[in-house]
This record gives C-alpha cells, sequence and structure tokens, in this order.
C-alpha cells in the first residue's frame, strides 16, 4: 500500500479519536479484515511525515504503568487532506468499478 492510502485510513481513525500507534495497528487490521497489517517499523514513518505536514499532532499520557505513551490526533489541515483525499478515493475506485466491475 503506497503512503498516501496509508495516510487516509491512519487521518480516517484519527477523525473518531486520538489513538497511539499500537491501537492505530490493531484498529486497522481488525477494520480489514487483517488484510492492512502494519508493524511499527511500517506505521512510524507514516506518523512521522504526517506531522511534518501539520496533519496530525502527537501528545503524551501517562499509562497505568507509568510510562509515558505518545498518542496522535488529526489536525484542522488534517481533516481538510482526509475529506479531500476521499472524494479522490471515490472518484478512482468509481471509475475502476465501471472499467473491470462487471467483467469475468
Amino acid at each position: 500500500m503506497t503512503s498516501v492510502g496509508t495516510s487516509l485510513l491512519i487521518l480516517h481513525l484519527l477523525e473518531a479519536r486520538d489513538m497511539y500507534g499500537y491501537q492505530i495497528i490493531s484498529e486497522l487490521a481488525e477494520r480489514s479484515g487483517n488484510v492492512f497489517e502494519f508493524q511499527e517499523g511500517t506505521l512510524y514513518p507514516v506518523l512521522h511525515a504526517m506531522q511534518k505536514d501539520e496533519y496530525i499532532e502527537s501528545y503524551a499520557v501517562k499509562a497505568e504503568n507509568g510510562r509515558l505513551r505518545k498518542y496522535y490526533k488529526i489536525t484542522e489541515r488534517g481533516k481538510k487532506q482526509l475529506h479531500a483525499k476521499k472524494r479522490e478515493w471515490r472518484t478512482f475506485s468509481t471509475a475502476m468499478e465501471s472499467m473491470i466491475g462487471d467483467q469475468a
């Protein structure tokens, strides 16, 4: 999957609620029936790039075990990006479906 597709999925999850990295990985796998399975080494570079582009922000929260956990949240810029990418995806998927959908 491309980083654009990955960022679209991540922004979609973060629009609903703030999450930490492992939550994002788990939620992507669960909702996709394990089609989207990411390792931390794959996810975190995407998250860092999204922070650089100001689509998401991070903040730390102390977990029950006393360690700090880094949460990610979508920004207003990220919400605009998400809605633009959803429109692009719908256009693309509709065009693909019209090209290959009914063919055997």
